[in-house]
């Protein structure tokens, strides 16, 4: 009997190793040392700092890299995210601040980077805390359409990882109601849709300012996320038998796109602008980042991809902290420290330069071209995590995201600024202490996780590889215990074998089994089903 429990004991531990390949103590050290160094301020979280080991552990994917700074920064990311989420009288939440704010919607709810929130938090294995949102936004007291925001789109990326028909189908009536408010707010005659910049979450911006006082003109951001939202509920129609509704917004999203690639694209600046109101339709004169937005969404035409030769150009939006937000050759970019705290005519923003990788990440899988490469990627990537540093007074650099950047100097412009507001005390009015500590307004992971280790997420019940990292840059990577359609994915490269011990080359496992492999890191695709 003893014979039998001790086979049946090895035979159960020899699954579970199968099952796991990182171990998940291995990485404890970063949440400890983050939490060591946090002056815990706000305590408003489902999950504080004493919980943040058992919540993270229970939670997200591992991943391993011979980078460690990267690797740090993939775990504080989700220390920081795991701070957001919020239980309320309505369900969970996820926040953009962690102290209340003044222009926050219910329980200090901001729809502006809820779409991030959905595609970052997508990668969880609890989908609960996803499911709650949700719904929150369309229950009657939240505010889903105070600032852009991608919602039927961010939702059902969320679904493709975690596969739930009855909450789509909840939520399509719902979304289809926000949609034609959408329309009937900011529509026009033109055809194309309207935003006031700071309701694009880009307050003082240099296309923004051609139209002052109000700051508002069409733009390919929420032109972009309007396709989104209408291509996002086509797919849903035709999943729930809706023929009308299908064919509403099928015409309705290729009428969207045609108006983003030829009104909204400047041939002769090679790039989408703004046309800010007011100015009988002309063009903006300045390249502004989120010119990148439609890759965000596929879609722009193959001749487009011209645009991206800006990018790592120290003319344009390449700088030695980061993506800026306007062209550096414009006689209006700058970056200040007077007037407003959170400008978007220069600086660094975490929440555009994830827009921008994420769009990038898509150029790379799904167009040819020869304007930037998949180094370029990694470049970028690492450039953002080396970005997440505070310099404290002794000289120390602690892990920290907050608002907007100095892209020379890499010091956090708004923090500066309010904390040094006036005599030296942080304004009550505008958050109060440390407002951007923690700031959750961005994606970090999700570029780890679809874009470098490459998990694209699909409608279909398949599973799509494609990393943009090869053997001559790593010697080694692994992404673990990732939860896709209710099974677990393992992504690895070991070049030597020695790393993990499960022989030299490139590995998918689900479900702990081998399901394929290469010699070095290649694109699958394979079928959930068998």
């Amino acid at each position: 009997m003893k014979n039998y429990l001790l086979l049946a004991l090895l035979l159960l531990f020899s699954i579970i190793g199968k099952a796991q390949i990182l171990d998940a103590g291995h990485y404890k050290h970063y949440i400890d040392h983050f939490n060591q160094n946090d002056y815990e301020l706000y305590k408003l979280g489902e999950y504080p700092n004493d919980k943040a080991w058992k919540f993270l552990s229970e939670n997200i994917p591992l991943f391993d890299c011979p980078d460690k700074q990267l690797e740090q920064n993939y775990y504080f990311r989700w220390w920081t995210y795991r701070k957001h989420i919020r239980m309320t009288p309505a369900g969970y939440i996820i926040t953009e601040f962690l102290p209340d704010v003044s222009w926050a919607g219910k329980y200090n709810s901001i729809c502006c980077p809820a779409a991030h929130h959905f595609m970052e938090g997508r990668w969880l294995k609890n989908p609960q805390y996803l499911k709650d949102y949700a719904r929150f936004w369309f229950a009657g007291e939240a505010s889903p359409r105070s600032y852009s925001f991608w919602a039927a789109d961010a939702i059902s990326s969320f679904c493709r990882v975690h596969p739930d028909d009855a909450l789509l189908k909840e939520l399509f009536p719902l979304l289809d109601q926000n949609y034609a408010a959408w329309e009937t707010e900011k529509l026009d005659s033109t055809g194309l849709f309207w935003q006031y910049d700071n309701r694009d979450g880009m307050e003082v911006s240099v296309s923004g300012s051609y139209a002052e006082p109000y700051g508002y003109g069409y733009r390919a951001t929420i032109n972009s996320y309007m396709y989104a939202d209408a291509y996002a509920l086509k797919q849903l129609a035709e999943k729930f038998g809706n023929t009308s509704k299908a064919k509403f917004y099928e015409k309705r999203a290729e009428e969207i796109k045609n108006n983003i690639n030829t009104r909204l694209w400047d041939a002769s600046a090679e790039f989408y602008k703004v046309i800010p109101y007011g100015r009988n339709m002309n063009f903006s004169d300045i390249r502004e980042e989120h010119g990148y937005t439609p890759w965000y969404f596929n879609i722009p035409p193959a001749d487009h991809a011209v645009a991206w030769k800006f990018l790592m150009n120290s003319k344009h939006f390449y700088a030695p902290y980061g993506i800026t937000t306007a062209e550096q050759c414009h006689p209006l970019f700058t970056v200040s420290y007077e007037g407003h705290e959170c400008r978007w005519d220069g600086p660094v923003w975490p929440f555009s330069t994830s827009v921008t990788l994420t769009a990038l990440a898509n150029l790379l899988n799904n167009y040819e071209q020869n304007y930037i490469s998949k180094n370029d990627y990694l470049h970028l990537l690492m450039q953002y995590s080396r970005s997440h540093c505070m310099i404290t007074e002794d000289g120390r650099c602690l892990s920290w995201i907050d608002e907007n950047m100095n892209p020379y100097t890499g010091d956090w412009i708004s923090r500066n600024r309010l904390k040094n507001w006036k005599d030296g005390t942080w304004p009550k009015h505008n958050g109060g202490e440390e407002r951007g500590k923690d700031y959750n307004h961005s994606t970090f992971n999700d570029l780890v996780i679809s874009g470098l280790i490459g998990i694209r997420p699909a409608t279909e019940n398949i599973l799509v590889v494609n990393p943009l990292i090869s053997e001559k840059q790593w010697e080694y990577f692994c992404l673990d215990k990732v939860r896709y359609k209710g099974k677990d994915i393992t992504i690895l490269y070991d070049k030597t074998g020695n790393r993990y011990k499960q022989g030299k080359g490139f590995y998918v496992l689900v479900n702990g089994q081998k399901v394929f492999e290469s010699p070095n890191p290649a694109k699958v695709i394979l079928n959930m089903d068998e």
